[in-house]
């Protein structure tokens, strides 16, 4: 039991229904809390499951304890007996159920190996209870060493509990989960990623367990969904487990329902079998008669002289007589190298001579040293190009990073990652010829990399084909993608073509990741413009748009026939060293220059606007009200002919953009290529740059 808390559900002492004396708290989870208790009429110790406060008014949660409870009706030693669900005069909701006293088997196999006899003797009795539940149309869908329980730290008394989340197969059964995954990642069969769970998931699940219990360590289950799915997709790792423990867990633990048993009892009458003890023949009893000896005449001498040369010539006589290795079924091979540069290779050879090829090419496609003896010689070759098909295999793999080759008989697992998309195509069907060559059933599941994709390498992509100005990443520079990230493009395009361009080149560049392209499609003047200003910051500066008319922010930069865009300018009030120079990018072909113009001088950012609330505000373009009181102010209406995308550039430079004032309107080809010739003349001097689009229509 563990220490009492101040918020726990019940307390020590504490009588529920007037019958069971809380003990102690037994566990706490997110739902709620496990006591131990007695039943003060017939002394029996019981364990109590209440769920808390929020919980117990859940119907969801309250007709899931319900269905628990109704599990009462299994009467089997290896699966915990329910007694009754019930509610306090507090309102919880508690279930009550045997009390078994000692470990899981999640905390036994944290406080030692657990020897493989062992394990074979608790997955006899797990298989023997899943039985139990099955047969009442229940799955357990979360069977885990946590919920194995060993009676008195006994494996040969080990119970299977917790059946909170086990779905009754019958038809118009459900759970609170429905359809959805239940179970933990770590030991769910694949099916139950999807939502679906049968008899043959427990199983599964059972396999997975041993692995952990004689690991010692939780399975890795993957870090993304993604990865999950994948992993769920390839047989467990089973290398260094000795039989028949490996076979048994391989069998349960199939990817495929159809190569996991049966049903329970085919679990249970093989387990029979490996724990049936081997009994020793040619032994007699104390009465049975000792046979007469016979007599041997002259063949006693030649019985002498063959003895003495088994002796002498013993060494010779083994090369002729030695044991043939032993059979291997299935024959299996295992070889791969880890993302970290951990190489690993397994298996078996039918001879030394192929053990040392198949070293050989590990080898040279690994391009670490590797021995033959990790191999183990056996006889049982699936065929006799077998070998061949290995290397073959191995060679394959090439140039993938955290590559993985299981063999087992004549199935085939592959996996890693390939440099691309398109290396990861003309792998996969290169393995596919392979696999058809030779007569292998194949499972690939080879990621597209890179593993690792620097933004720079997108950055230098995204340059090969920008036309209207930098396009965006998203991500700070220098920052790297990894597997199943999201690229996010934006920015704008000077044709729709030139998107979906952009999505075919990063689409084999960025491997298996998202990407999204979320760009807009402007018009040629404003794309030449923009093509010529450098990757500039804001700066803190933005482009405020109002209505000529009542003085009102417009948010979406969109103006209708006659009326009256005012635009502002704005930035913090402590910047006040630099020039500002202001342009409209006309959709006409024009470039109008705002600030400095033929009436207005003055560009040093300090002296311009006003400040308020912190903010100086600077305005470009005027209401038609204050031209009429000030023509030497700049404004505009929207006319029909000016439908289209314009835009407001405001830069922020260390001196003056320009050597001498502009005309007021030029050719948007004129101010393009001044532009670019004062940038590489000057190429720090532009500090800032706020652009906003201005778009008018009927």
């Amino acid at each position: 039991m563990i220490d009492a808390l101040p918020g726990d559900i019940f307390s020590r002492g504490q009588i529920l229904n007037n019958t069971y004396e809380i003990e102690g708290v037994l566990g706490r989870g997110g739902t709620g809390e496990v006591y131990r208790a007695r039943n003060q009429v017939t002394g029996r110790v019981v364990a109590i499951k209440a769920l808390s406060t929020q919980f117990s008014g859940n119907d969801d949660y309250v007709e899931l304890m319900r269905r628990e409870e109704q599990m009462r009706d299994i009467r089997d030693d290896t699966v915990v007996r329910y007694t009754e669900c019930s509610r306090s005069d507090q309102g919880h909701v508690f279930l009550v159920m045997d009390y078994i006293d000692g470990p899981s088997l999640n905390e036994e196999m944290a406080a030692r190996r657990i020897e493989p006899r062992e394990l074979m003797i608790v997955a006899h009795r797990v298989a023997q209870g899943l039985g139990a539940a099955h047969r009442q149309g229940i799955v357990h869908r979360d069977l885990s060493p946590d919920n194995v329980i060993l009676r008195g730290g006994n494996p040969e008394e080990a119970v299977i509990i917790d059946f909170g989340i086990a779905k009754d197969t019958a038809a118009g059964a459900r759970t609170i989960v429905g359809n959805d995954f239940a179970g933990k990642y770590e030991y769910a069969a694949p099916e139950q990623l999807e939502g679906r769970a049968e008899k043959r998931s427990d199983f599964y699940s059972l396999g997975a367990l041993l692995l952990a219990a004689y690991r010692g360590a939780v399975p890795f289950a993957g870090a993304t969904p993604g990865e999950m799915v994948r992993r769920k997709q390839v047989p467990l790792d089973t290398e260094g487990v000795p039989e028949p423990l490996r076979a048994l867990i391989e069998w349960l633990a199939a990817p495929a329902l159809a190569d996991r048993p049966g049903s329970a009892d085919e679990i249970v009458a093989r387990l029979d079998l490996a724990l049936k003890p081997k009994g020793r023949t040619g032994n007699r009893g104390a009465s049975d008669p000792v046979p007469k000896r016979r007599k041997v005449g002259w063949l006693a001498v030649p019985a002498v002289v063959l003895l003495a040369a088994g002796l002498y010539f013993g060494a010779g006589l083994d090369r002729y007589f030695a044991k043939p290795p032993p059979v291997a079924n299935p024959y299996r091979f295992a070889a791969g190298v880890a993302l970290d540069g951990t190489s690993r290779l397994s298996g078996n050879a039918p001879d030394t001579p192929t053990a040392k090829t198949l070293a050989a090419a590990f080898a040279e496609t690994s391009g670490t040293a590797a021995s033959a003896d990790t191999l183990t010689l056996a006889s049982g070759m699936p065929s006799e190009k077998w070998p061949g098909a290995v290397v073959g295999l191995l060679s394959l793999m090439a140039g993938v990073e955290g590559w993985r080759v299981d063999l087992s008989g004549l199935e085939a697992g592959v996996s890693g990652i390939a440099a691309s998309t398109t290396e990861r195509r003309d792998l996969e069907r290169r393995l596919s010829s392979w696999a058809t060559a030779n007569g292998f059933a194949l499972r690939v599941d080879v990621a597209a990399g890179p593993r690792v994709l620097p933004s720079a390498e997108v950055a230098s992509i995204l340059g090969e084909i920008a036309d209207c100005g930098p396009l965006s990443q998203g991500v700070p520079e220098g920052e790297s993608y990894a597997l199943g990230d999201t690229i996010l493009i934006s920015g704008a395009t000077a044709a729709a073509t030139t998107a979906e361009s952009l999505r075919a080149r990063l689409t084999d560049a960025v491997g298996d990741r998202g990407l999204r392209v979320e760009t807009v499609t402007l018009n040629s003047e404003i794309c030449a413009v923009r093509n010529v200003l450098p990757a500039a910051p804001s700066g803190a500066l933005s482009i405020w748009f109002g209505q000529g008319d009542t003085g009102a922010a417009n948010l979406s930069g969109a103006y209708h026939v006659n009326q009256n865009p005012i635009v502002e300018v704005h930035a913090p009030a402590d910047v006040s060293e630099g020039s500002l120079w202001v342009v409209l990018v006309d959709n006409t072909g024009k470039v109008f220059n705002l600030l400095p113009n033929i009436n207005f001088d003055e560009q040093r950012i300090g002296a311009l606007g006003t400040v308020e609330n912190g903010v100086r505000r600077i305005r470009i373009l005027h209401s038609i009200r204050e031209f009429a009181e000030d023509p030497r102010l700049m404004a505009m209406r929207i006319s029909e002919s000016d439908f289209g995308k314009s835009e407001i550039v405001a830069i922020l430079s260390k001196s003056s953009l320009f050597d001498f004032r502009r005309p007021t309107d030029e050719s948007v080809a004129s101010f393009a290529e001044a532009l670019a010739e004062i940038q590489a003349a000057s190429p720090d001097n532009i500090v800032a740059i706020a652009t906003r689009l201005l778009d008018s229509g009927p």
